[in-house]
């Protein structure tokens, strides 16, 4: 299932703050870790309408929860209190290699609250067996793109999330971008190649188009500008029309034309394959980094 603009309905590029009708959540959400990710999620969730009152975060650095409390002006703490966590979605928004620590020091305090992560690379099933079985957990993997709400999330529960459970990470998830689910947690690797590394792939691309451009004799300014706006446009473009990917491309491209000689040169470099052993070296190190995790 995903949930995701429809191009033959909106002009948006994706569902981001403000894209849809206010939010009402039924209970509060507290973030552990006050990090860039935990922002935009806060972010995302004010600008739909949830009220300051019903987010909390929990970080240890002082830095962080000065920072958080005054962009959002929520309530942030040092460490983890009971009180904070009753009939509260928990968020495990640290990093991947301080999950472990940060998972342990919830484990006393956790009743049967869902549990949603956001860390690349830590399976689900890693930290309910860290928590002793905890059944209702679902796992996410958004991009940077979350950070202005054009963030694209893949998401997993596991079997004993309820149907209210994936509607609510859905709903937080969908704060700052679009979303789908994969029923099998392992395609969450694929979905780190894809969507999770991707955003790297296009930034790379457009520093290429950029250096392009100033070998043709553009000004690096005009080369940027040129090049930033055609990447938006076109995806703009691709994701508000109703035609494949591939028909947009061959519209472009007429016979014998300027377009038909650079992908020429593409094609005849392998790109396409050149793209996909990129994403199976992603979706392996991904694989690597859970097994990692797992010990």
């Amino acid at each position: 299932m995903s949930v995701c603009p429809d191009p033959s309905s909106s002009p948006s590029v994706a569902t981001g703050p403000g894209a849809e009708a206010a939010l009402e959540l039924d209970r509060n959400v507290v973030f552990i870790g006050a990090g860039n990710m935990a922002s935009a999620l806060i972010g995302g969730l004010i600008s739909r309408g949830v009220p300051a009152r019903q987010l909390a975060a929990v970080d240890p650095s002082a830095a962080q929860r000065e920072q958080i409390r005054a962009r959002h002006g929520i309530r942030a703490e040092g460490q983890v209190q009971a009180s904070l966590l009753k009939d509260a979605v928990i968020v495990l928004a640290v990093k991947p290699q301080q999950m472990r620590e940060a998972v342990q020091a919830l484990a006393p305090l956790l009743g049967d609250q869902l549990l949603m992560s956001v860390a690349a690379g830590v399976r689900a099933s890693d930290l309910s067996r860290w928590l002793s079985g905890h059944a209702r957990i679902v796992r996410t993997m958004p991009n940077t793109p979350a950070l202005v709400g054009l963030g694209a999330t893949g998401l997993a529960a596991l079997p004993g999330c309820l149907a209210h459970d994936r509607a609510l990470a859905q709903t937080l998830m969908g704060a700052v971008g679009c979303t789908v689910w994969v029923e099998d947690e392992s395609m969450l690797d694929a979905v780190t190649a894809l969507s999770g590394s991707g955003p790297a792939y296009v930034f790379r691309f457009i520093e290429c188009l950029i250096q392009g451009g100033q070998q043709l004799g553009l000004s690096a300014q005009q080369a940027r500008v040129l090049a930033l706006q055609t990447v938006l446009g076109a995806a703009t473009l691709a994701a508000t029309s109703d035609e494949s990917a591939a028909v947009l491309r061959e519209r472009v491209t007429s016979k014998g034309g300027t377009t038909a000689a650079a992908l020429a040169v593409f094609e005849e470099n392998g790109w396409p394959a050149l793209v996909a052993r990129a994403m199976a070296a992603a979706d392996h190190r991904s694989r690597e980094l859970g097994d990692s995790f797992s010990g």
